[in-house]
This record gives structure tokens, C-alpha cells and sequence, in this order.
């Protein structure tokens, strides 16, 4: 999920911060379980044949009363077999904007029942999990692991006052658990009376979550088998077994049209609050338009004013001393987010929605359901999965989205997570459902122009240029938005080498425009590829496909369990040129080929020149998923993507072969 986006309930921030109540120290689990010889003696479970490791118990405790929101976790894993002990390496990540992990405590029972306590370093690491989203994971390693060790360890996940309300238990785990308990502390105030209720997916038929008598909600569960993660797949969240919960300021109705009627009616009430400055708008358009200008020119110079606003939802987070000097009163709506400057991502898309109504748009707010963790489903209820906010305008006869407070991306479109998924149109009626609408695989390219010269000696040498465009070049930029200029060049050099099936030297030599939201990536570079060309006898064989590393390797299994989920439709474009050495001629070529598959199509060609060759491939990714019962013919797909990339052109070299 995009830093900016916050979990929105039906409440106000004002009203829930002051909801949350007096500090209240963080708390941990009493302490570890006693050694159990009959796990020491285990060896294998029927239930997880094979397995190198399982979970004997789990345990998450989750309090969501006062500042500090909390989780304690436990967890006891039984090591089965040398593989297994990869399991004492353990990661533990966190979004540092949100949360933080403390109270890490760790030991390893030897098979002899001997305890060595863990008494190493903690490190910290970052991780990119998606698109854009940056997490931070405390790793260590137990000591003295084997396999028929026990490990355990335990932690407390500090949460930050929002994630009060966005309380789940996730069940399945990537080893089979034996045994797992799990205990919700509702939240509670007097301030604001809440409801409290929850759903699930997943789970066995006999089990289900229980309120007690003292308000706390538990569920014990037993033999939950490992999930299986796979490339392109859907969030793994969406898939596990979990129970969600709800809060929700008053019971709405329950009947699914009045829910989401009153839910409708309720966010217009405090959109039109937010944005009904008209005047202040009217004001603010007459410095960024010209009453010349036509529609789209007004439209496209508002959408660049905003951007070029203060977004704080993407900005390095504060300390409290720092947010302490700042003094940043909360902004109370769109006149007051202009006068300052700044504002967070919501508050800017709002301010965009003002500024084109008052340019005489005809326009609508619309809160939308991020896909990046979770897919929408409105028979759930759930409000508070309409999570991210952009604006419909209606420009030139055509409806078109907008989401400028999301930051990189370009006019007219929208972050990936917000493409091709449910939302709700505002009104005062209650507003109507809208399905935002997919990019085309073309909006969103990776184009490599290549100018090598082959050696006699096999070697690839010259100049690449790889242009990024659409969703491609915002998530790089979006990727690297704190990074120093050595950063950004290791990040984009990585980029290249990754694509390469092969050891390559690369460096790049300009200063791409890492501000821009309108304009493409482009980044060019010195390549040089050691030995790319390789002799046969009197020839040489040149393998046809350059930079297809990534494809290489997709969809190399037979069997698949999830549905495939690519993010957005893309589309990559190579054309390379390659001077060979003098006196060099080309034996043959392989046919060209082309792969119509109507949702993905692959095409690569060599042809033949006087002194050189010339290479293009494009392939195309044009949905978003496919069940299950596809993955054949898919799969089948990218064998032959797989085949052509390594079909070989045969050259016959001059007075000196190659020597490699």
C-alpha cells in the first residue's frame, strides 16, 4: 500500500485521536514454556510429510486499548531436518511509519534438552515488499540450532494510533501450525462508544472467534497448513486464512444498500465539508489558469499546481521533537491546505477535486478500494476497505480518474493499487458504484535501445538507453524518492544487470530526471557484456535474447496453487543494434516469431545487415488475473517466449574466430 494512505473508518482524526486515551506502557508475554520432551523426541509430523520444520504453537495477543496499540507474539518451532534450520534465521518486518518490533527475546532447546539463550545482535534492515512500499525487518539468528531443536522466540509489534483500527489475525503461516491461540482486547472509550465486529475466511468449519464474558475475543486453532507462496500471485493476505475486525463509530444497518447508502451519505458529509470553499478555490484557480485556456490545458495545469505542493504523506518520518518544532497545526480544509502549502496525500487529491470544480469541472470524490493487501468485497460491509481517495472528471465527453496526491503519478492516471477495482462515487444520495478502469499495457513501457559493437573475442560493448514511462516511471521514482544521487545510479545500474542472463559490466553516465511526473525515466549507460558470443567449431554463436533474464525463470513449475496476479499490464520493447567485427558475416538466423496470445503477445526477430545485426523483441502483459484452470496455457506461453529468447544466430567470423 502507498505510504499515504491511512485506515479510514467512519471517524474523524480529531475524534479519534482523542478517543485513544493516556499513554499506557508496552507489555510482553510472561516468558517462555517449559522444554517438552515429547517435541525433542519428534521427528516427523503425518500431518506435514516432508515438512523440514512446523510451528507446535503460535500465540498473538493483541490489545488495542490506549496510545500504545500492541501485539505479543510467540512462536515455538520444531527443526525436523538439516533444511529446516534456514528457520533460525528469523525476519520480523515492520512498517517503520506505523510500527516498531521491541521486546525480541529468543532461545534454542538443543535435542538434549540443553537451552542456549540468544544473546546476539538484532539488525536492521529495509526490504521493498511492492510497489513503492518500503519496509523495515529486524532479523537475528538463534544459536546452536540442529535439526530436532526447538526454537522459540517472542516480540511485541508497537503499533501506531491508526492501526488501533486496522486489527487482523492472520492464521496461515508458511510452515503447517500444530496449534495456534489468538486474543483480541477491543478497543474502548467513552469518548466515542464503538462497535466492534469481525469476519473470516479460511478457517476450519469448528472454528470460529468467541467474545467472553470480560470483552475479549479469542479463537484456538489447531493443524492449519503451510501456505504456499508463488510468483505473480495475488497479496498473500488476501489468501490466508484470517479473521478481520471492525470497528465501526454506530451500528449501521445491515442490510448491504442501506450500509453503503449511509456510508455514502456520511463521507460526502465530510468531503463537501472538507472541499466547500468556493470562493478560496475560485481564488486559487484564477493564479494557475487562464480563462483562454482550454479544458484539458486548465485541467492538466491544476493537476501540476497540486503536485508541486508539500505532500507530507511521503516525506522521511518525524521524530516528536522534530514534529514538536514544526508545530504543523492539522489542515481543516482545502483554503487552509492552500494558504500553508502542505498537506498529506487525501487532503491534496480533495484539494484537486475543490480547485477543479471551482475551473468549472464537472467533478466527483470518490473513495476507491486499494488492492495492494486485500481485495473489496461490498457484501462484507467493510467501510474501511474503501481506503483510497481519487477524483472522476468529466473532460471532453470522457469520465477520467485522478489521483495527483499520489505522488509520480502521471495526469490521467491513477497508482497501480487503485486501477480496476471498486469504489464509491460520492453524493448526498449516498453516492453510486464505479469500477476505475485498467491502463492499457502501452501506458506503461520499458523501452531499451541498444548500440553494441561485438568484439572478435565474443565481448558485447556500447551504449544502452532504457526509457521508463506510465506506472514504470513513477515506481522507480516513487522507489527512490530519499535516495542520494549514488543510490539512485546503484539502483538503476541493478536494474540492467538483473535483466542480463549473464555477468555484465555496466555504468550509467547521465542524471535522469527524477522529479518529473509528465516526462519518461531515461537512464543511458556504458555496457559491456564479457564474452556474450561464444565459438562453435569455425563459428560463432550469438544468443538472440539480451535482456530477458526476468522471463527466464517465470512459471517454471508445472503445478500451480493461486490464481496469477500481475499489478498493471506492461509492455517491454528491445531493439538492438550490434556492429560485428570486420569480415564478419552472419551464417543464419532464427525465423521470427510471433506469440498471440490476446491478453499477453511476444514477438522477437533478427535480421541480418551488411556489417551488423539488428534484434527486436516486445512482449506484452495485458490483464490483471487469471484463475487457476489458466495457468496451462500460460505457462505453455512463456515456454515459447523462453524458447525464442534463447534461439542462437550462427556468424561466421573473419581472419580470427572467437577465443572464449
Amino acid at each position: 500500500m502507498l505510504l499515504r494512505r491511512v485506515v479510514l473508518c467512519l471517524f474523524s482524526a480529531a475524534s479519534l485521536i482523542l478517543a485513544i486515551g493516556l499513554y499506557r506502557p508496552v507489555t510482553v508475554h510472561a516468558g517462555f514454556q517449559p522444554p517438552n520432551p515429547a517435541e525433542l523426541k519428534m521427528t516427523s509430523d503425518p500431518l506435514a510429510p516432508g515438512a523440514p520444520a512446523i510451528i507446535l504453537y503460535r500465540q498473538v495477543d493483541r490489545d488495542d486499548n490506549g496510545r500504545t496499540s500492541h501485539e505479543d507474539h510467540y512462536v515455538r518451532i520444531k527443526i525436523l531436518t538439516e533444511e529446516g534450520r534456514k528457520f533460525a534465521n528469523v525476519e520480523l518486518p515492520f512498517s517503520k511509519d506505523n510500527e516498531d518490533v521491541v521486546n525480541i527475546k529468543a532461545r534454542t532447546i538443543k535435542p538434549d534438552g540443553s537451552i542456549v539463550n540468544f544473546e546476539g545482535k538484532v539488525f536492521e534492515k529495509a526490504e521493498i515488499k511492492g510497489r513503492g512500499a518500503r519496509y523495515m525487518v529486524r532479523a537475528f539468528t538463534l544459536p546452536d540450532v540442529e535439526a530436532g531443536s526447538v526454537i522459540e522466540y517472542l516480540y511485541t509489534d508497537d503499533l501506531s494510533e491508526h492501526y488501533i483500527f486496522d486489527s487482523h489475525w492472520i492464521v496461515s503461516d508458511e510452515l503447517f501450525t500444530k496449534s495456534a491461540s489468538f486474543s483480541l482486547k477491543p478497543y474502548k472509550s467513552s469518548y466515542m462508544p464503538v462497535t466492534l465486529r469481525w469476519s473470516w475466511q479460511g478457517l476450519p468449519a469448528e472454528t470460529q472467534p468467541k467474545q467472553g464474558p470480560d470483552g475479549v475475543v479469542r479463537m484456538q486453532v489447531n493443524n492449519i497448513g503451510a501456505f504456499h507462496e508463488e510468483d505473480f500471485m495475488p497479496p498473500p493476505n488476501e489468501l490466508k486464512a484470517r479473521v478481520d475486525f471492525i470497528y465501526e463509530e454506530d451500528l449501521l444497518d445491515r442490510d448491504p444498500d442501506k450500509f453503503w447508502k449511509q456510508v455514502g451519505k456520511k463521507r460526502n458529509g465530510q468531503l463537501e465539508s472538507f472541499v466547500g470553499k468556493r470562493k478560496a478555490m475560485e481564488d486559487a484557480v484564477s493564479q494557475i489558469v487562464s480563462a483562454s485556456d482550454p479544458p484539458e490545458v486548465k485541467l492538466r495545469k491544476i493537476y501540476a499546481r497540486v503536485q508541486q505542493i508539500r505532500n507530507k504523506s511521503y516525506e522521511l518520518t518525524k521524530t516528536e521533537q522534530e514534529q514538536k518544532r514544526a508545530n504543523e497545526k492539522p489542515i481543516e480544509n482545502v483554503e487552509e491546505l492552500w494558504k500553508r502549502g502542505y498537506g498529506d496525500g487525501v487532503q491534496l487529491t480533495w484539494l484537486f477535486l475543490g480547485l477543479a470544480r471551482a475551473a468549472g469541472f464537472e467533478a466527483y470524490g470518490c473513495w476507491v478500494s486499494d488492492r495492494s493487501q486485500y481485495f473489496f468485497n461490498p457484501k462484507m460491509l467493510r467501510a474501511d476497505k474503501l481506503d483510497a481517495n481519487v477524483v472522476l472528471v468529466k473532460l471532453n465527453g470522457k469520465e477520467l480518474y485522478f489521483d495527483p496526491g499520489a505522488e509520480f503519478t502521471p495526469f490521467g492516471m491513477l497508482t497501480w493499487s487503485e486501477t480496476g477495482v471498486a469504489g464509491l462515487k460520492l453524493d448526498k444520495d449516498g453516492g453510486a458504484w464505479i469500477q476505475t478502469p485498467l491502463p492499457a499495457a502501452s501506458a506503461s513501457r520499458i523501452d531499451r535501445k541498444a548500440l553494441f559493437t561485438l568484439s572478435e573475442t565474443g565481448d558485447l560493448d556500447g551504449k544502452l538507453m532504457v526509457t521508463y514511462s506510465g506506472l514504470e516511471a513513477m515506481y522507480q521514482r516513487l522507489e527512490e524518492r530519499h535516495a542520494d544521487d549514488v543510490e539512485r545510479k546503484k539502483f538503476l545500474e541493478d536494474r540492467v544487470k538483473n535483466q542480463v542472463p549473464a555477468a555484465i559490466d555496466v555504468e550509467l553516465t547521465n542524471q535522469p530526471d527524477w522529479s518529473g511526473t509528465e516526462t519518461p525515466l531515461i537512464a543511458e549507460y556504458e555496457v559491456k557484456i564479457p564474452g556474450w558470443a561464444s565459438n562453435a567449431g569455425k563459428r560463432v554463436i550469438f544468443p538472440a535474447g539480451v535482456f530477458t533474464a526476468v522471463e527466464k525463470h517465470i512459471f517454471e513449475h508445472a503445478a500451480r496453487v493461486h490464481p496469477i496476479y500481475f499489478e498493471y499490464p506492461y509492455q517491454k520493447d528491445d531493439d538492438i543494434t550490434v556492429t560485428l567485427p570486420a569480415g564478419w558475416q552472419v551464417s543464419s538466423v532464427p525465423p521470427a516469431q510471433t506469440k498471440d496470445g490476446h491478453i499477453v503477445t511476444y514477438s522477437i526477430a533478427a535480421e541480418n545487415g551488411k556489417d551488423s545485426l539488428h534484434l527486436t523483441r516486445k512482449l506484452t502483459v495485458d490483464f490483471l488475473i487469471l484463475e487457476t484452470k489458466y495457468y496451462s496455457a500460460l505457462r505453455s506461453f512463456f515456454q515459447v517466449v523462453r524458447t525464442g529468447d534463447e534461439e542462437q544466430i550462427v556468424l561466421q567470423p573473419g581472419r580470427l574466430g572467437a577465443s572464449n
